[in-house]
C-alpha cells in the first residue's frame, strides 16, 4: 500500500511512519509514505502558497498552482485522490475497509480556509472527514486515515482475528477488557472470564457490546438493531 500525501509540513510525518507498527511496516515494504512538499512547486519567491479568497472574508485559501503542479508531477493514475475536510464524507469503518483494498491512496492536507475548489473538481475522488470538528490542519486527519487504513493491508496486524472484534464491527462497540491481577485494588475480573466457559463468555461479551453501544452510541444501537429487524 502507497500513502502519498500532499502537504505543507513534510516533517510532520515523520516520526509517525517511523513509529509502532506503522514504523514495522514501513521498515517491511508493506506499506510506503510519499510525502509530498507542496511548497516545492511554489513558483513564489518566498514559496507562499496562499492568499486571500475571492469575495472577501477571514483566513487564507491555498492557491491553485502549487498544488496542481505537485499531483500532475507525482499522479500516474492509479491513486485514490482523497482531500482531508471537514465538510466531507465521514469517516466510518466501512469507508475504511474499502480504502484499505486499494493499492495506492493520496491525500491533500488542507489549511487555513481549504483549497481553492477547482483543484477539488479536477483531481479529488472524494473529500473526507474525521469527525464534525475543525482541526488546524489536514495533517492530523491524514494520519488517522493512513492508520486506520493501513491496519487492513495484509501482513500489516500480525494477529488478523483482532480486527473481527473491534468496535464498529455489525454496529457494535467493543467489549470491556482484563488481564491479570484478577484482584487489583479490590477490583475483581467478572468471574465468567476465569471459568473457562467460552460459550458463556461470548455469550458474556456480547451482551456487554450490546449494553455498551446503547448507552455510548445510540445511533449504532438503531442500526444494529435494524440489521436484526431485517435477519441481516
Amino acid at each position: 500500500m502507497i500513502f502519498r500525501i500532499y502537504t505543507l509540513f513534510p516533517e510532520f510525518f515523520h516520526s509517525p511512519s517511523r513509529s509502532g507498527l506503522m514504523g514495522k511496516a514501513v521498515e517491511s515494504g508493506i506499506i510506503k509514505f510519499e510525502i509530498i512538499d507542496i511548497r516545492n512547486y511554489s513558483e513564489d519567491k518566498f514559496r507562499r502558497c496562499d492568499d486571500y479568497p475571492y469575495g472577501g472574508g477571514s483566513g487564507m485559501v491555498l492557491t491553485p498552482s502549487p498544488l496542481f503542479e505537485a499531483i500532475e508531477a507525482n499522479e500516474k493514475g492509479g491513486s485514490c485522490i482523497l482531500y482531508t475536510s471537514p465538510s466531507g464524507t465521514p469517516l466510518t469503518q466501512e469507508l475504511v475497509k474499502e480504502l484499505g483494498n486499494l493499492s495506492e491512496i493520496s491525500l491533500i492536507c488542507g489549511h487555513y480556509e481549504g483549497i481553492d475548489q477547482r483543484i477539488i473538481e479536477r483531481f479529488v475522488h472524494k473529500e473526507v472527514s474525521i469527525g464534525d470538528y475543525v482541526l488546524s490542519g489536514g495533517e492530523y486527519a491524514a494520519l488517522v486515515i493512513t492508520d486506520a487504513v493501513a491496519r487492513y493491508v495484509p501482513g500489516f496486524m500480525s494477529n488478523k482475528d483482532s480486527l473481527v472484534e473491534e468496535s464498529f464491527e455489525s454496529d457494535l462497540l467493543e467489549y470491556p477488557h482484563y488481564t491479570r491481577p484478577y484482584d487489583f485494588k479490590g477490583m475483581c475480573v467478572p468471574e465468567v472470564l476465569i471459568e473457562g466457559d467460552h460459550k458463556k463468555i461470548a455469550q458474556w461479551r456480547h451482551e456487554k457490546k450490546v449494553e455498551k453501544t446503547k448507552g455510548v452510541r445510540p445511533d449504532l444501537y438503531k442500526k444494529y438493531l435494524m440489521r436484526l429487524i431485517l435477519g441481516e
